[in-house]
């Protein structure tokens, strides 16, 4: 599988994704990893709705049952997740390795309680920091851009609010 674009995005799937990013990084199907839109049918078919190109909604287990398929697979895909800790689990625990992929894109983080906000719309509590750490030492680039022209800046640049 060409896995063309990481990405974590508490909204997963959006008009943003397809269009802006599509033209950064073309795919021809998008992968979202979340049990909660996997396991609610209301849910699962709005994301699906989201967009023109195919596109599966899955959970953890499933996705570690199907992750070699995806990876034999010859379809460009974006690998999507609502949170860092679930993109861990598949990048870091999983060690799922998309050959292609050197960098996970970090989208817009909602603005809540014990959350320390980074930018517009970039806001992160100390668990999905470390989710973020934990990703950067597995050899991969944690990028915050909500947009390819809107970017904050690498990890590194904000790991030190986290004590990192």
């Amino acid at each position: 599988m060409v896995v063309s674009f990481v990405r974590i995005d508490d909204r997963m799937i959006h008009g943003l994704i397809t269009t802006r990013w599509g033209k950064e990084y073309p795919c021809e199907g998008i992968i979202t990893v979340n049990d909660k839109a996997a396991n609610n049918p209301v849910l699962r078919e709005a994301y699906k709705a989201a967009s023109d190109k195919k596109t599966f909604v899955w959970t953890m287990e499933h996705f570690s049952k199907v992750q070699d398929k995806v990876l034999n697979s010859k379809t460009k895909y974006f690998l999507i997740t609502k949170n860092p800790q679930d993109m861990k689990k598949i990048l870091v625990d999983l060690k799922f390795k998309p050959s292609d992929v050197k960098t996970v894109n970090v989208g817009p983080g909602n603005d809540r309680d014990n959350a320390i906000k980074l930018g517009d719309n970039q806001s992160f509590t100390q668990e999905e920091a470390d989710a973020f750490e934990a990703i950067e030492k597995a050899g991969y680039k944690v990028d915050l851009a909500l947009l390819p022209d809107q970017r904050l800046g690498n990890w590194d640049k904000f790991k030190s609010k986290f004590g990192y």
